[in-house]
């Protein structure tokens, strides 16, 4: 059953790798079937204006990536077979373009707009959009750069787990979200660019809060996700992936400086050389406090305090408990499969969508993320059914989805997200609370 106005942006996101090629000749590119006869409509976006690119004749160099295959800004586009950028008309040459981009999929002969959110059959579609942090990125590439949690050995995932016993008659509210409850503790997602060290990134957001709630506001550090990427390198691959438990383990051991101190240095995808060095070395400092032993890399700062936590310990998968959780102690860490349909989630309430079933096995790739759940919600369906959801913050920069977050399906194990959730405490002695 059709779910969502989606179909398109798949195609578009998903477009082979079979890209015509810039410098293969005059015959070839005349021959080539254009962009819109290959199913790829416009996505929208500046190609020419952004690179600023207008080349006068026939200029094969002339060209961009664009999903999956290639654009051109030159005067030599093919006004009946176009291979032109989707703004080469009314950027190069000031008119409006010959076919009309569909802006939007169709669905029983109507043309649904790209960022509108439906009801088909009393089931809540989702909104997709397209963003332009992954323009030009294949599948392949958002996966091995965007996400970069590697799964937990069975010996972790089958961790022992904490059971959060609900008192007899205790009823938990219907809607939670950390922020109202602990203002200006709860920290904002930052952007692990194409970095693939969302084991990090989630791991530094959940510390963050939980530092901050547990001193009761007294500590209120954005913990540095480069210090892990850097320093805790005991198979660990920093930028290409590491794990959950080996971070948590270099928290409590070793500890963290905030990110003011060790901001991140992002790292292009496939740029060459090694990871940056670790900058940053904790020493104790008597009475559990701890000190990093070099100045913060970031020279404007001088406080460069160790926070570290208590040993890490995973909940129940049971939404009941994993909210108990959240409510009390704050937020959590979770684990999620991320399929392609994830990348265009623009808002609303998603559960992954296959509409890629029957397209080749390459367009159907997904791998590890996790992210930090925030609290909970519902909505009411119209056909009175209640859609119950998680909210979360990702580490995809504020531009993506809700202002960097995301609601999900929530009670169902939706892409995993219930199979493998953590929480700690920060590691607050009397003399934290006195002096921050």
């Amino acid at each position: 059953m059709w779910r969502c106005p989606l179909g398109l942006l798949l195609l578009l996101s998903l477009a082979g790798h079979v890209a015509l090629g810039a410098k293969q000749g005059r015959v070839r590119r005349e021959l080539a079937p254009g962009l819109h006869l290959r199913g790829i409509r416009d996505a929208g976006g500046r190609y020419c204006q952004e690179q600023d690119l207008c080349c006068r004749g026939r200029a094969d160099d002339c060209a961009l990536p664009y999903l999956g295959a290639i654009c051109y800004c030159d005067l030599f586009c093919n006004r009946t077979v176009s291979d032109c950028c989707p703004d080469f008309w009314d950027f190069c040459l000031g008119v409006p373009p010959p076919f009309p981009p569909i802006q939007g999929c169709m669905h029983g002969g109507r043309i649904y707009p790209v960022l509108g959110t439906y009801w088909d059959n009393c089931n809540r579609c989702w909104q997709a959009g397209n963003h332009s942090a992954f323009w030009g990125m294949t599948l392949d590439e958002g996966i091995r750069y965007r996400l970069g949690t590697i799964r937990p050995s069975s010996l972790v995932m089958n961790m022992h787990e904490i059971y959060t016993v609900l008192n007899p008659g205790e009823v938990l509210p219907t809607a939670f979200e950390a922020s109202e409850k602990w203002p200006n503790l709860i920290h904002e997602p930052l952007d692990q660019g194409n970095c693939a060290g969302s084991w990090a990134f989630s791991t530094a957001a959940v510390a963050s809060d939980r530092v901050s709630i547990h001193s009761l506001g007294h500590m209120t550090p954005v913990l540095s996700p480069q210090n892990l990427l850097s320093c805790d390198t005991h198979q660990q691959q920093g930028c290409r992936g590491g794990r959950l438990d080996g971070a948590w383990w270099f928290l409590r051991r070793r500890g963290v400086v905030s990110d003011h101190c060790y901001p991140f240095s992002g790292r292009e995808q496939d740029e060459a050389g090694p990871a940056p060095p670790c900058m940053m070395h904790s020493r104790a400092m008597g009475r559990g406090k701890r000190q990093a032993t070099a100045r913060c890399p970031n020279s404007h700062v001088n406080n460069n305090d160790i926070y570290q936590v208590t040993p890490v310990y995973r909940l129940g998968s049971n939404d009941k408990e994993i909210m108990k959780e959240l409510m009390e102690n704050g937020p959590v860490q979770a684990l999620m499969e991320v399929h392609e349909d994830f990348f265009l989630y623009k808002g609303g309430i998603y559960s992954h969508t296959p509409v890629s079933l029957g397209r080749p096995e390459r367009y159907r790739r997904h791998g590890t993320h996790s992210v930090k759940i925030t609290g909970w919600g519902e909505e009411t369906l119209p056909d009175g059914r209640t859609l119950k959801y998680w909210t979360a913050a990702n580490s995809w920069g504020p531009a993506w989805g809700e202002r960097g977050h995301f609601r999900i399906v929530r009670g169902v194990n939706e892409c995993d997200i219930e199979s493998f959730v953590l929480g700690v405490w920060g590691r607050v002695g009397m003399e934290d609370m006195g002096h921050h």
